[in-house]
């Protein structure tokens, strides 16, 4: 395979909380992608990343997933890995080295996965020009950058200009937007007290921002944002980038 049909290749890697809970976003991923024509496969035998365990100190239980993840992806075709979760990327790209220092084999194939798979904003970005979809929507869109994405995967501008390319997107700047939504998994568990001081100041400036909807690239914060919003019943959408870059505008009429 030459180096041209391994960039029109994607495989893509959805996340616990997509498959579980917000498959649509998923599925905006799929038609986001597909208008870019690109050559697109799902592995099916794909599960966790192992974050969770490895995030709770369970060291040998991450290993265990992250072995069934290297065996899936790094016995693909080549091509990108796209995922719509900053920090399951980040746990590929950043950790599964230090999973496997002491195993050559799978530290091999944890540094070619590591080049090889990039958060879904990233890689749009990266291959805006290929973008065809007919995207629109018509009002105020905040942004909120996610821990992982910003701090550990350097994502802040590339998302923030493709919406910035929506038809009819008003992109206004919300107060902090780089700050923690308090969701960070099992942090939010562990100190919910906290977390819930940091969610209600991250939704406050949501509000005051004057958008009617918040745009992240985690399903992770914007669940735990949505959770609040929900509850409350304030006057805002809560969606994942994909969700926006695939919106149709009949269907915010």
């Amino acid at each position: 395979m030459n180096s041209s049909e391994k960039e029109q290749k994607v495989s893509l890697f959805i996340s616990c909380l997509v498959d579980n809970f917000f498959p649509e976003v998923g599925e905006a991923m799929l038609k986001v992608l597909s208008g870019m024509g690109l050559e697109i496969e799902f592995p099916s035998k794909q599960t966790c990343c192992g974050q969770p365990a490895f995030n709770s100190g369970h060291r040998k239980e991450a290993r265990k997933v992250a072995r069934h993840f290297l065996d899936v992806f790094a016995a693909g075709e080549g091509g990108a890995i796209v995922c719509p979760s900053g920090s399951c990327v980040s746990m590929v790209k950043n950790y599964y080295r230090e999973l496997f220092r002491d195993d050559p084999k799978r530290l091999s194939q944890a540094e070619e996965v590591s080049s090889s798979i990039y958060e879904f904003s990233e890689f749009v970005f990266r291959r805006k020009e290929n973008l065809r979809l007919d995207s629109a929507y018509r009002g105020k869109v905040t942004f909120h950058d996610s821990c992982h994405a910003l701090r550990e995967l350097g994502i802040s501008s590339q998302p923030r200009e493709l919406l910035r390319s929506v038809r009819g997107v008003d992109l206004v700047e919300m107060d902090m937007a780089d700050a923690c939504c308090g969701f960070g998994g099992t942090f939010s568990i562990k100190y919910p007290e906290v977390s819930k001081s940091m969610l209600q100041e991250k939704t406050d400036s949501i509000i005051n921002s004057g958008a009617d909807a918040v745009v992240s690239t985690d399903m992770g914060c914007l669940m735990n944002i949505k959770g609040l919003v929900s509850r409350k019943k304030l006057p805002v959408k809560v969606l994942h980038l994909a969700e926006l870059l695939a919106f149709e505008e009949t269907a915010n009429d």
